[in-house]
């Protein structure tokens, strides 16, 4: 896993009228950011549809991967998210990263009257979609009687441009999510742990360096049960807190109003793997260590949203971007 190139992960653009927003996905695209993501929420501000908005993106770029910022398996069934993936796989000429989560943000259960089971059996859930989506994938007939879904002699359809089928990137704070991402994801994305069912400052402090630490260790436990090889998974990391700053005095007046607001000591965001705050230089050497130090080279310079200030992001992508 150390070695690999950096690629850039970014949320794609809130859409206000279509021409602009397909103009800024080509400067993304032109500023050599690797990949678009779209989150799957209904509540907090979020407000796109996944695979509509990145099929349309797809149609508006060239080279730009469009990913999944990740689906909410409790929301969607298995054997239509294959058909959604596998059609924007076309679509794209095979540029689709299917990230996939179990669901995690209570608010969303709430508005849309779906039943909130408890975390174990959501992940037990995600593990058994998996299990249908790879299955669906092989284009064979499926014959699959689990707990929580049958199919009945099904083949995916159409056939996807990547083989055997996208990549998945599994992601997520928690152990058994995190193992689970080691034996199945190709890419396995660390992010704090969403057990509370909201955001706040318990997700702070659980992405502190040694948090991390421990996310990566289970990550490779999973590998390791799998008989996988570090090759096999490419190490993603989602950063909460990104500031381009003109100077470093900047960086640490941010970093110490961030960490008042969550009432955590002002070092632990300056360590964090997920914390992206001083210039252009300083954050090109943080990126260069975290990746010798953890393996990270799929970044996600964003929390779901889009950047307020994307273009300050620009000159450390084309530094860094396929390096």
């Amino acid at each position: 896993m150390v070695g690999m190139v950096f690629r850039f992960v970014v949320t794609a653009p809130e859409i206000t009228d279509v021409r602009s927003w397909q103009d800024e996905l080509r400067r993304i695209e032109g500023a050599g950011f690797d990949t678009v993501g779209v989150a799957d929420h209904f509540t907090e501000g979020w407000a796109m549809e996944p695979m509509v908005t990145l099929t349309a993106a797809a149609m508006a770029t060239t080279t730009l991967r469009l990913q999944t910022s990740v689906l909410g398996n409790d929301y969607r069934l298995p054997a239509r998210v294959q058909r959604l993936a596998a059609t924007l796989d076309v679509l794209s000429g095979g540029r689709l990263p299917l990230g996939l989560g179990a669901g995690w943000l209570t608010s969303d259960y709430q508005a849309a009257g779906i039943p909130l089971d408890p975390p174990g059996v959501r992940i037990e859930r995600l593990e058994e979609a998996i299990v249908v989506l790879k299955g669906l994938f092989d284009s064979r007939p499926l014959h699959h009687d689990g707990t929580h879904y049958r199919i009945d002699g099904l083949a995916g359809r159409p056939e996807p441009v990547q083989r055997p089928r996208p990549p998945f990137l599994l992601g997520g704070g928690s152990p058994r999510v995190l193992r689970l991402a080691g034996r199945e994801g190709d890419v396995a994305s660390i992010v704090a742990s969403l057990r509370a069912g909201a955001l706040g400052a318990h997700a702070v402090a659980d992405l502190a360096e040694e948090r991390v630490v421990g996310k990566l260790d289970w990550v490779r436990e999973g590998m390791v049960s799998a008989g996988r090889a570090e090759d096999d998974v490419t190490l993603s990391i989602n950063h909460w807190l990104v500031r381009v700053t003109a100077t470093e005095a900047e960086a640490d007046a941010f970093i110490a109003r961030v960490a008042d607001k969550h009432g955590v000591p002002p070092d632990l965001l300056r360590r964090s793997p997920a914390v992206l705050v001083g210039t252009v230089d300083r954050l090109a050497d943080r990126l260069v260590e975290l990746r010798e130090r953890f393996g990270f080279s799929h970044l996600q310079l964003d929390a779901g949203f889009p950047p307020a200030d994307l273009p300050s992001l620009f000159p450390l992508v084309s530094r860094l971007a396929g390096t």
